[in-house]
């Protein structure tokens, strides 16, 4: 018999340090933002609050760099502890604000208090000459007056 030993893939632990200083290196840009909710707070490389709609209907988050980025990972936390509603994000990326812009994922996810409420995404890219990430948000897909939210958006 032949046998060999192998040394454990290690998980990787992404330090804080990783994610971009989004404060820094972009310029934020949303459709509609709660003056208690500011779009800052889910930028911060620090938790906060996170930033909620005014309005209700469908609303869009645009990161515009100052200079082109290269994209690894994108870590998005939605949370909802009051209804029950199936919320939809695209996220969208562009070399140039002016487009074309390139579909990164689509996704729905279902809330539900008291067990569903956190929706956690992290999905590894590799993007380059990222000039524009847009973020999409329908916060409920069957039509009721609710307004979106964000609870982190973390790049790297």
């Amino acid at each position: 018999m032949r046998k060999r030993i192998v040394t454990p893939t290690p998980v990787t632990v992404h330090a804080q340090e990783d994610w971009l200083d989004l404060e820094r290196t972009a310029t934020a840009e949303v459709t509609s933002e709660d003056k208690d909710f500011p779009i800052e707070s889910p930028l911060s490389i620090e938790p906060r609050q996170g930033w909620r709609a005014a309005q209700p209907g469908a609303q869009t988050i645009r990161l515009v760099f100052d200079e082109p980025q290269e994209l690894k990972r994108i870590s998005l936390v939605f949370e909802e502890n009051e209804m029950t509603r199936t919320q939809e994000f695209v996220l969208r990326a562009s070399s140039n604000p002016g487009g074309p812009f390139r579909e990164i994922v689509r996704q729905q996810w279902n809330f539900s208090a008291p067990t569903s409420t956190r929706e956690i995404e992290e999905y590894s890219v590799e993007l380059s000459d990222v000039g524009l990430l847009e973020l999409t948000i329908v916060p409920d897909i069957s039509g009721r007056a609710v307004r979106a939210s964000l609870k982190s958006l973390r790049l790297s």
